[in-house]
């Protein structure tokens, strides 16, 4: 058995064992609510992006977390679950399928599992057939990990663009489709080499400015696997909240958007 099964195996266990707790523990920053998300009345969401983000209250915060699963994925599942946290993992198609273990694993989290493309393309450089055909490969490659069937009707209606690079005719095709596009409204720039501890100091002053939003990560980052434990801290010493982001069911009343559902 290979080294990084092994390392992988072990925090699965890890994470399987920390869930299995009742959650949120006492002395654990928790999730405070679960926000359904309507595609007809949030179709476009992220301030970096669009005009339009999600209705949080002061000091909440959506954590994401674009272009896994990777060998690092366990680490960030495992900060999670000690601080029983849910996030939103972006998805890229290839990835999940050589790793479709973390794909059921953060699943089995509770985590919500979005979109990323098949092959994280600068897909506004494409072809419009061609950067749907990648969309759709992703979305399909990201369903047969989780429940095995290659379907381009994602069970999880929520797609970022890799870059953030959309088009007006792929916007539209994805809001026909009722499949929410996610921005961000600020980030950790952790495609930039830098140490965890300057990765930390950059995320907590931008969240200190803009006080909530929608933060984006990458958990393909070891520098991100290393600071999210202190990050995790951070917000709870400083009364920060988290909410859960999943689709708003189909047929579900309209005010079932604002659900405020405790975990």
């Amino acid at each position: 058995m290979s080294m990084l099964r092994v390392t992988l195996l072990v925090f699965f266990a890890w994470t399987t064992a920390a869930w299995a707790s009742d959650c949120p523990r006492q002395g654990t920053l928790g999730t405070s609510r679960t926000l359904e998300v309507d595609a007809a009345k949030y179709p476009r969401i992220g301030l970096k992006s669009f005009p339009q983000t999600l209705p949080l209250d002061d000091k909440e915060v959506v954590l994401t977390f674009d272009d896994g699963p990777a060998a690092t994925t366990p680490r960030i599942l495992a900060a999670l679950a000690r601080e029983c946290v849910l996030a939103t993992f972006f998805q890229v198609g290839r990835n999940s399928q050589a790793l479709p273990g973390l794909v059921k694993k953060a699943a089995a989290g509770g985590h919500t599992l979005g979109h990323h493309s098949s092959s994280h393309p600068h897909l506004n450089a494409m072809t419009f057939e061609a950067a749907k055909d990648n969309i759709d490969r992703g979305i399909a490659a990201d369903e047969a990990a989780l429940n095995g069937k290659a379907t381009s009707i994602p069970s999880t209606p929520f797609f970022r663009f890799p870059y953030f690079e959309s088009t007006p005719e792929l916007l539209d095709m994805l809001q026909a489709r009722g499949i929410v596009v996610f921005g961000a409204d600020f980030w950790a720039s952790d495609w930039l080499p830098m140490t965890p501890q300057d990765e930390l100091k950059l995320i907590t002053g931008r969240l200190k400015a803009a006080r909530k939003g929608i933060i984006l990560f990458h958990d393909i980052r070891a520098q991100t696997a290393a600071m999210l434990p202190d990050f995790l801290k951070y917000l709870r010493v400083n009364g920060y909240r988290v909410v859960h982001v999943v689709p708003k069911p189909k047929g579900a009343e309209k005010h079932a958007d604002d659900s405020r559902n405790i975990h």
